[in-house]
């Protein structure tokens, strides 16, 4: 796919816990602890939800390939079986309070498992995505649980269940059926709770993580400045943290419906974005902020060369229903710290970025290329 022909949908597909109070934790010191079986549990997203359960006080399984995070959790019980398989005989025992599914990516997988599960526990969550809305709306609001969904042909169904492959083009209609495998199942005790953006420590997806580690390289940094050209463009995303601290709360607490995830209550722009990774680098860096016009003349990608810009501006989602169950959000200075001291502990500062972000020789061009049209327009004035 040509970089500026990508869609939010596409770019989302392609790829120390809060202190809030937990409304079902088991009461009195001699009582037997709630049991939970997360589905997946050791990479990104996973670990910050098996901590908020540990924290207060669950039993945890986990259930996965076993291939990923070896060194983490050992003291947890673990079913080892492979979903791409439908290979659940570990899950063929055993009873849980509830489940976690971290890892649904394929209706099938879902409805099999669900089906194996269901009389042995009492709740369902599934992790899906905002990718599940349709690209077209009735409505120009940010888009609420009640948007219109994604669809998908039977045919690329089809192809999902031989090639075992999701892209980014089916990834959200292929949700819209992963929620739809729980709910004819688990009825009204599930929970589906739609991430945005997932950003922080541990991403290996390197979008948000770009923008904290350019800046502390320094230099003239090109910024998309949006259709203004100022950077006044809403980005909406969420700390891994928050976000694993709040689905175990509403798991924990048994809550049904469906919520988006991600952020802010008060808009977050992206110039406010990029000043907050400015001010957490702390060095010689400075923003050149360039209209959406002007990079799409220049060919520079969407989302994935310069992540999370859409020109335009991009789809917005309501977080009204979350704010109401409890979603509460890190200040955005706290996540850019944390995901740079992560990042250059774990790559160091001359980390060259394969999936994400601009080349470095490509943005002089384009910066350069920038500053001459700014002269010739000056000398017309």
């Amino acid at each position: 796919m040509h970089f500026n022909q990508i869609t939010r949908r596409s770019a989302l597909g392609a790829a120390a816990t809060l202190a809030l109070p937990v409304a079902c934790q088991f009461p009195g010191s001699n009582s037997k602890p709630k049991r939970l079986l997360v589905l997946g549990g050791t990479r990104f997203l996973g670990p910050p939800i098996v901590r908020a359960a540990l924290a207060a006080g669950w039993s945890v399984t986990l259930f996965n390939r076993g291939r990923s995070g070896k060194g983490l959790f050992p003291e947890l019980e673990r079913r080892v079986g492979d979903r791409n398989e439908l290979d659940y005989a570990s899950l063929q025992e055993g009873e849980w309070d509830a489940v976690i599914d971290t890892s649904a990516y394929v209706p099938e997988h879902v409805r099999v498992v669900a089906e194996l599960l269901a009389g042995r526990v009492g709740h369902y969550n599934i992790i899906s995505t905002v990718s599940v809305y349709a690209e077209e709306q009735e409505s120009t609001g940010p888009r609420d649980e009640d948007s219109a969904l994604a669809t998908i042909s039977q045919e690329q169904i089809d192809a999902t269940k031989k090639i075992q492959q999701v892209t980014g083009e089916t990834y959200g209609a292929l949700k819209v059926l992963c929620e739809d495998a729980m709910e004819e199942v688990f009825k009204d005790n599930c929970c589906t709770v739609r991430p945005g953006l997932i950003v922080g420590p541990g991403d290996s997806s390197e979008r948000f993580t770009y923008w904290p580690a350019r800046l502390a390289r320094g230099g003239e940094v090109l910024a998309p400045g949006g259709p203004k050209g100022d950077g006044s463009q809403e980005v909406q995303l969420i700390d891994v943290e928050d976000l694993g601290h709040w689905i175990f709360e509403l798991t924990a607490r048994q809550v049904q419906g469906t919520f988006n995830a991600l952020g802010y209550p008060q808009p977050l722009s992206m110039h406010d974005m990029l000043a907050t990774c400015q001010t957490v680098a702390d060095n010689d860096a400075h923003l050149t902020w360039v209209p959406d016009e002007f990079l799409l003349e220049q060919e520079v990608g969407q989302w994935m060369e310069l992540p999370l810009w859409i020109a335009g501006g991009g789809h917005q989602f309501s977080l009204k229903r979350a704010l109401k169950q409890g979603l509460t959000f890190r200040s955005i200075e706290d996540t850019t710290r944390r995901t740079l001291d992560w990042h250059l502990a774990t790559h160091g500062p001359e980390h060259e970025f394969r999936r994400t972000g601009i080349a470095a020789e490509k943005e002089s061009k384009v910066l350069a290329a920038w500053h001459e049209s700014q002269v010739a327009e000056a000398a017309t004035r």
